[in-house]
């Protein structure tokens, strides 16, 4: 069986207020043309389908078509939802569209319920917010390990009276894995990591939520998201996994690289060295983060970087044997919403916040997080 292990398509997410829409459906378009070519049986999407519970009508029709070609192509497809997705919208009408051979698994009480594709089971493992998760299953902790590894026991009990061939979905952070900044912290509601040993006696693990590629042992692995999503994921090669499970459930897995219509990169420098320097022309089409190093901060700099690199999206400032401006305001994206919150207290008041206030405000933002995801 051939497998294409995708995840973290965020739908309808944009690049500092440029839309991403159309280099998404460039993907869908290598997705279906990669299923085409390679051909593959099942394709596998590990969370994080759409970049907000309520997406944009767009994102929506993406989706749409991207799920009508694949099921024209004949192949299965088995979705999980992420902590991006409302679990209750992306999975509604699940049961209804299972005979077109696409696969919802968004609710944790099927869990132990699996695809079944040519004797290979297929287990979703949706994104569990351990506060939603830990009444139901009586969970010993308030942590992801305890959601996941209960998750794993019925996974475990249901492949007991199955053949010897699976695979698991799972969103989750595991631990070792490199985040990059374009991913929202999920460590409010219970320790993030969890260890890869909890997926213990599955052929195959098809991991979702950090944005690049990654392996976390033979049959573990990250697929990264399709594009860049952040300017901390410049190097990363995007694409999906294909994955080879024969007869005896050994797995081999080769990386399907995704077209990049417009690559992101970062560079620094003083802006009339960045302007002249024959060495920047490959960043022209680039997006771009720029950090200016001129002693004196240079008038008109967005204009001016502009007039040769157009697509400039990000402008900071460190001058050189100065402040750096990046010190004395604090980095947002892809920092814990609890620190953001902490941060903007001491701005404003000008001391840190006490522990009841620290506590009041990890309760505010863990409640915003559960009523999101039970949206």
């Amino acid at each position: 069986m051939r497998v294409l292990h995708t995840s973290d398509w965020h739908l309808g997410r944009s690049f500092h207020r440029e839309s991403l829409l159309a280099a998404q459906g460039v993907f869908v378009d290598h997705l279906v043309e990669t299923v085409r070519t390679e051909r593959i049986d099942v394709v596998v999407v590990s969370g994080d389908v759409y970049d907000r519970a309520l997406p944009s009508v767009d994102a929506v029709e993406l989706c749409n078509q991207a799920l009508q070609r694949l099921v024209a192509e004949r192949v299965r497809t088995v979705l999980i939802s992420g902590n991006h997705d409302s679990a209750r919208r992306l999975g509604f009408g699940a049961g209804l569209i299972d005979a077109a051979g696409v696969h919802l698994r968004t609710d944790p009480a099927r869990v132990g319920e699996p695809v079944v594709v040519d004797e290979v089971a297929f287990y979703g493992i949706p994104y569990l917010e351990p506060e939603l998760v830990r009444g139901p299953w009586e969970l010993p902790a308030r942590t992801h390990t305890a959601a996941i590894e209960h998750a794993m026991s019925l996974i475990r009990a249901d492949l007991a009276h199955r053949g010897p061939r699976s695979v698991v979905l799972a969103h989750a952070f595991v631990t070792g894995g490199q985040a990059s900044d374009s991913e929202r912290d999920i460590s409010v509601g219970g320790v993030a990591n969890v260890p890869v040993s909890v997926f213990d006696g599955v052929d195959y693990v098809a991991l979702g939520h950090l944005h690049g590629r990654q392996r976390m042992s033979e049959t573990a692995r990250y697929s990264g998201s399709p594009i860049a999503y952040s300017f901390s994921e410049a190097d990363q090669v995007k694409g999906s996994w294909l994955v080879d499970i024969d007869g005896e459930g050994r797995v081999s897995a080769e990386f399907a690289e995704a077209p990049v219509p417009r690559r992101v990169g970062r560079i620094r420098g003083r802006l009339d060295d960045l302007l002249a320097s024959a060495d920047h022309a490959r960043y022209e089409d680039h997006w771009l983060q720029v950090t200016l190093t001129d002693p004196i901060r240079p008038k008109s700099a967005m204009e001016r970087l502009r007039s040769r690199f157009e697509h400039t999206l990000s402008l900071s400032f460190e001058p050189e044997g100065g402040v750096q401006e990046a010190a004395a305001r604090p980095r947002l994206a892809g920092r814990p919403e609890i620190e953001v919150a902490l941060d903007f207290v001491r701005e404003v008041r000008g001391e840190a916040a006490d522990t009841e206030e620290t506590r009041l405000l990890q309760e505010a933002v863990e409640a915003c997080r559960v009523k999101e995801a039970m949206a």
